[in-house]
């Protein structure tokens, strides 16, 4: 039975997350089979913008910034996936239908999920990871556009989050005047 209160597929929470999803998880897919195919040997850099922007083939069988489970990675990882998808597809049903904000926050951390664990029960090489940041020697990881999609998302949920969350501001005090006598 349908919620009311959720509105229709067509509202303006579905016309805004399901867009931002496919098209981000197709992005995704597309850049990760681009960069198999075209920046090989494997770590070797690639400049885009000097050596600020790199493109290097990885790959990487464990999480975000190393994160590890060990000979489990692959498995664990692929389990708390899915878990963050139900508990996004929770968010996205609680989301009011005009939530189009929300809904885009949403749809990308969705597409990065999904994105990262098509790769994971996939291949078992893991997770192709290919964007490469940082300053001569001085990297940030390695990331693809899942990932930027994950951390962009998960932003803008913030920053909806706080936004709906401030209380009612008080109105201002009457200031007293104090009376004084001749």
């Amino acid at each position: 039975m349908r919620n009311s209160e959720n509105g229709p597929p067509w509202s303006a929470k579905g016309l805004a997350f399901w867009p931002a999803l496919l098209i981000v998880f197709l992005l995704d897919f597309v850049t990760k089979r681009w960069a198999e195919s075209h920046l090989i040997p494997m770590y070797t850099p690639h400049e885009v913008i000097g050596n600020a922007v790199r493109l290097t083939l990885a790959f990487n069988k464990d999480a975000a910034m190393g994160l590890s489970l060990g000979a489990y990675s692959r498995v664990g990882f692929t389990l708390i996936a899915i878990v963050v998808l139900a508990v996004l597809a929770m968010f996205y049903w609680r989301t009011p239908p005009n939530a189009t904000g929300s809904a885009i926050a949403l749809g990308l951390v969705a597409a990065g999920a999904l994105g990262n664990l098509m790769d994971r029960v996939l291949f078992s090489h893991g997770v192709v990871d290919f964007i490469d940041v940082g300053v001569g020697t001085t990297r940030f990881y390695t990331f693809n556009v899942a990932d930027a999609s994950i951390t962009c998302g998960a932003i803008l949920l913030a920053a909806f989050s706080m936004k709906s969350s401030k209380p009612d501001e008080a109105p201002a005090a009457t200031p007293s005047i104090a009376r004084t006598r001749d």
